[in-house]
């Protein structure tokens, strides 16, 4: 994937960047700034995000291979939850930067604990304060920063605001100078290492997240069954998954509304990712216990 002959040799800066962070802390969100474009569902729950996804952000000398991960956790009650902690722990080895993430004015137990983690590795780590837009008084921030500047592991700390685009061009070039020298490890244009498959059912569980409770988005699955191009359509069958017979119903809603709205928010992110039209079809299955079935787990893609 390497495309080294293009550029003159110690000139061209490329590693993988892992952001790290609690749950709900503003990783994904991150992320699609710095693309430029959505990769990564995005919601008010925590573990939204279940797998590592890469974007990919390559400049005129460098390529920047960003890692989104789920949010790091002290308890894991069952293989879902184990599996998103391999993903992050993974994710945070053979790293050249890690962004780690916090919330502006907060430090509690599990910022502590991520911290903790890094703590053991050899790896540059910028510290990002997030969500800076939500204070009235940004003085604050310089007590905050000083006391962190106490913890001895951080190269920088950056104050930012994902959603409002703040610093985070000054994000971006702290991570470069970081970078090793390197040629590239994907395709100039190349924004992520997913297929299309892998985003189809992302924007639809990101749908169903953001329209039900707080316990339920945790229970559900999206598996691809048919992705099929054609020349001015993209064909689309999905199955979402749940736990039980109230769950599915739950889902579905009345006279099918919950599921019809949700399939159409999510029609129109893959029709602007994929730059086509596309005729979506869902249905609602279950699926026992899944999330404690490791049978389960690998099928939906979530053992490997």
């Amino acid at each position: 994937m390497s495309d080294s002959g293009k550029y003159p040799p110690g000139e061209f800066r490329c590693g993988y960047v892992t952001i790290v962070g609690r749950p709900n802390v503003g990783k994904s969100t991150l992320l699609n700034r710095i693309i430029g474009q959505k990769m990564s569902i995005t919601s008010s729950k925590p573990q939204t995000t279940r797998w590592c996804l890469y974007g990919i952000r390559s400049g005129p000398n460098y390529q920047a291979i960003f890692v989104d991960t789920p949010g790091l956790q002290t308890r894991y009650r069952d293989s879902l939850n184990r599996h998103m902690a391999r993903e992050t722990r993974k994710a945070i080895e053979q790293v050249h930067v890690v962004l780690m993430m916090v919330e502006a004015l907060v430090w509690n137990t599990m910022d502590e604990h991520v911290h903790g983690l890094l703590g053991k590795l050899n790896i540059p780590v910028l510290l990002l304060i997030n969500k800076i837009d939500r204070l009235q008084d940004r003085g604050q921030l310089l007590p905050f920063i000083k006391q962190l500047s106490g913890k001895n592991k951080f190269n920088d700390i950056i104050p930012v605001s994902a959603t409002r685009n703040e610093n985070i061009d000054a994000v971006e070039s702290a991570v470069v100078a970081l970078l090793p020298v390197a040629p590239p490890e994907y395709p100039i244009d190349q924004l992520s290492d997913r297929n299309e498959r892998f985003f189809a059912a992302e924007f639809i569980r990101e749908k169903l997240i953001r329209q039900l409770g707080e316990e339920l988005p945790y229970r559900i699955a999206v598996t691809i069954e048919r992705f099929e191009r054609q020349p001015r359509i993209i064909y689309v069958d999905a199955v979402i998954w749940v736990e039980g017979e109230s769950q599915k119903r739950i889902i579905i809603g009345k006279g099918g509304l919950m599921l019809k709205a949700a399939g159409e928010k999510a029609r129109k992110d893959m029709e602007s990712m994929f730059g086509c039209k596309l005729y979506l079809q869902t249905w609602v299955k279950i699926r026992k216990n899944w999330t404690g079935d490791a049978r389960a787990m690998k099928e939906f893609g979530y053992e490997q």
